[in-house]
């Protein structure tokens, strides 16, 4: 679902900037509550998970590339303004350091995948779970449904982005000059995964989480929801002794990071993602890739591990196990950062007293 660079043109990635900056800013400012706890830990793990999920990618016949994300899992812990941080952070790394998803279509993927996907998911999980109990099963169906549809609909904004180039941006001959896609290609090959394989995947993973912390640990589940009750009876929160959801993170984390190899098994080809060369001219009519495409698709070139990979293109295993570690120590230690800088200033604004930090 990582949009690259040259696939969108420059007036697209613009408008995509123009919604994410304003959304950034206000998340930056709604997050305070969460910073000031405990929960930066929890917002840093739950980025360094969304981090790992989207190097899970699943191949797409005659498409693009599918994978989890995350972000609906995030927006229900902690908040939707949250998940906006968080993805994001994850995605502008990806982008910087591995070269997974262009700089200049930096502010579409964020739209995409770090604003669409969790208010949609967080919205649908709101109304489904209504003023149930957070223990409850109906709060776990609904975060599932949530994770689902938020998934689905960052997929359909992203085909819609790619489909509608050919018709806003092409030469005087009618030729392309970004994607070549139309909407009558993209929309049916990036919802058919989504709808299904991951869909699931994403539903799984957020519903799975939201069940395992209602039974070990539901005080993580009530940030920002005084007003709903966490059990049907006493209220009393259930928390684990000896195996903390804290130790259980982290050992899933890690765990994450010595599978991510399995992402290896998708090329993502199918739509040039990783060259424009891969296209398959032919099939599209096309005599050359369309010259915006090849201008802007090396726009950056400074990654650590592009592809997460070594130059030389060996030892594809260890250099994507390493790519995953480099990845969440860094996303980690952002959100932590991040958090310093909204707490410090927070308390320069008088919102946040020092003791309660």
């Amino acid at each position: 679902m990582h949009i690259p660079d040259g696939y969108l043109s420059p007036q697209t990635c613009a408008a995509a900037y123009v919604v994410a900056v304003p959304a950034w800013a206000v998340a930056a400012n709604r997050v305070t509550r969460v910073v000031k706890t405990r929960n930066v830990p929890t917002l840093a793990i739950l980025a360094a998970l969304s981090f790992l999920v989207m190097m899970f990618n699943i191949p797409i016949p005659d498409g693009t590339t599918a994978h989890a994300v995350g972000a609906v899992l995030i927006a229900i812990a902690l908040g939707p303004w949250a998940a906006v941080i968080a993805v994001s952070v994850a995605l502008l790394f990806q982008a910087l350091l591995f070269g997974d998803g262009g700089v200049l279509a930096f502010g579409a993927n964020a739209l995409n995948m770090a604003i669409i996907a969790p208010f949609i998911g967080y919205g649908i999980y709101r109304l489904i779970a209504g003023r149930s109990p957070l223990t409850s099963r109906r709060r776990v169906a609904a975060a599932a449904i949530g994770g689902y549809a938020g998934i689905n609909a960052s997929a359909l904004a992203a085909a819609v982005e790619f489909g509608i180039q050919p018709e806003l941006f092409h030469t005087a001959s009618g030729a392309p000059l970004y994607s070549p896609y139309h909407l009558s290609q993209t929309i049916p090959a990036m919802m058919l995964a989504h709808l299904t394989v991951a869909g699931a995947a994403e539903a799984i993973l957020t519903g799975g989480v939201l069940a395992y912390l209602a039974r070990a640990d539901a005080s993580r589940l009530a940030a920002g929801r005084r007003e709903i009750p966490v059990t049907a009876g006493d209220g009393a929160m259930r928390s684990g002794r000896r195996l903390t959801p804290a130790r259980v993170a982290v050992g899933f984390v890690a765990l994450m990071v010595l599978l991510t190899p399995l992402g290896l098994l998708a090329p993502g080809g199918a739509f040039g993602e990783n060259a424009p060369a891969d296209l398959n001219l032919g099939q599209l009519g096309l005599r050359a890739v369309p010259a915006g495409l090849a201008r802007y698709n090396g726009f950056w070139s400074h990654t650590v591990l592009g592809g997460y990979g070594f130059r030389d293109g060996q030892h594809a295993n260890l250099a994507y196990i390493l790519s995953a570690a480099i990845g969440i120590a860094i996303v980690a230690a952002a959100i932590f950062a991040i958090g310093a800088l909204i707490e410090r200033a927070a308390r320069r604004r008088g919102v946040v007293k020092p003791e309660a930090a």
